[in-house]
């Protein structure tokens, strides 16, 4: 760890930019009269982000089936790609569901070891366990597991093709899900009707395990809310975060109530939701949005942070806000998320004229230096 003093660039701080020098001394934000200066002109200093949610790490745990054995040596990668977008605090979302293949409740333990075990990794990374809920019958062992790895945040998933088992038709894609889940198609499709018939008792066990997480103090949330009554439901239930809700609606019930809105990224990169929802940029034009996550891609929220900037949505230190300060209020991170006096020295600089990454540091360690910075930094 070296203690520095960055001068010339343009930092960000709570009131916006300001050209003046900052100070990294024992991995926080503090004076440093007499460390090595780095000049940094024609720079600026931003806060490390925070994604808030992110599975673009599985690409690298298993870029094709089966083909990554090692899930440290994947990890590793991930943690170069989440340095080089800027990233200094990433929520890792793992799947705990009967989707089977990367998705299934064995491979969840098998990266949860995998993470617990592997050393020298630079971003700050935090699990998200996405359960599905009518799994009733994996409740205990999930909240085990909850407990054995110390996971922070929980959110419950609900991805039953309820349409299609209701009416008693074979739900759309029933063959390629069962050979992904490893099972035969018959099977899946039995699977799929008893976990459909059990519906009427998801809310109570929900409410119920949501009740003894929150008393271990683990965040929780649901995903994609599609009405007002939905969050309602669930934040019933104890799940006070709503991820990627699908319609204002939605949003708004969440805003009123003083529940955190995540959005993401690649939604306001696209112009749009891929999948007809609502769009993110419309809701942070309407203040609805808490944060924006990298969901599948990770480059995807600095380039938001630029497109929301250029369509006129709004200016740069409120759509950077959302990347870092935000959602370190949403995951309660006091410690980081803004460039102030005795925060953690997690900070990203970026060339004023290509907006492109010259340097990431976490905790004022050095996870991602390329180009001009690197060359300042080691002349």
């Amino acid at each position: 760890m070296i203690d520095l003093m960055l001068k010339g660039a343009e930092v960000l701080g709570p009131e916006g930019f300001e050209q003046q020098p900052l100070g990294i001394v024992g991995g926080k934000i503090d004076d440093a009269d007499g460390a090595r200066v780095l000049d940094l002109s024609g720079y600026r200093i931003l806060p490390g982000m925070i994604d808030l949610h992110g599975d673009g790490f599985e690409r690298h745990l298993a870029p094709r089936r089966g083909a990554m054995k090692n899930l440290g040596d994947g990890l590793v990668s991930v943690d170069a790609e989440l340095a080089a977008n800027g990233m200094t605090t990433a929520v890792l979302a793992q799947f705990w569901s009967w989707e089977g293949g990367m998705r299934s409740p064995e491979f969840a333990r098998r990266f949860l070891e995998a993470l617990a075990a592997t050393e020298g990794l630079h971003t700050d990374m935090l699990v998200q366990l996405r359960f599905e809920s009518h799994l009733l019958e994996d409740y205990t062992a999930f909240e085990a597991a909850v407990a054995e790895f110390d996971v922070p945040y929980v959110v419950f998933n609900d991805h039953l093709p309820h349409v299609a088992l209701a009416k008693g038709k074979k739900p759309p894609r029933l063959t390629g899900q069962a050979l992904k889940s490893g099972r035969s198609p018959e099977a899946h499709l039995a699977l799929l009707q008893a976990l459909h018939a059990v519906t009427e008792s998801v809310p109570e066990a929900v409410a119920r395990l949501a009740a003894r997480l929150t008393n271990k103090g683990v965040k929780l949330g649901s995903h994609d809310d599609d009405s007002a009554a939905t969050r309602e439901v669930w934040r019933g239930c104890g799940l006070f975060i709503s991820e990627f809700p699908e319609t204002m609606e939605a949003a708004e019930a969440a805003k009123a109530a003083g529940d955190p809105v995540v959005m993401g990224a690649p939604n306001v990169v696209r112009g749009g939701s891929h999948s007809g929802k609502v769009s993110a940029a419309d809701m942070v034009a309407a203040g609805l949005v808490d944060g924006l996550a990298s969901d599948y891609h990770y480059p995807a929220p600095r380039q938001a942070v630029l497109r929301l900037v250029e369509d006129g949505v709004c200016d740069f230190s409120e759509a950077w806000a959302l990347v870092s300060a935000k959602p370190a209020a949403v995951l309660g991170l006091d410690d980081r998320g803004t460039l102030e006096m005795g925060k953690r020295a997690d900070l990203v600089i970026v060339d004023v004229e290509s907006g492109r990454i010259g340097a990431t540091l976490v905790g004022g360690q050095v996870s991602f230096m390329a180009g001009e910075v690197a060359a300042r930094f080691m002349a």
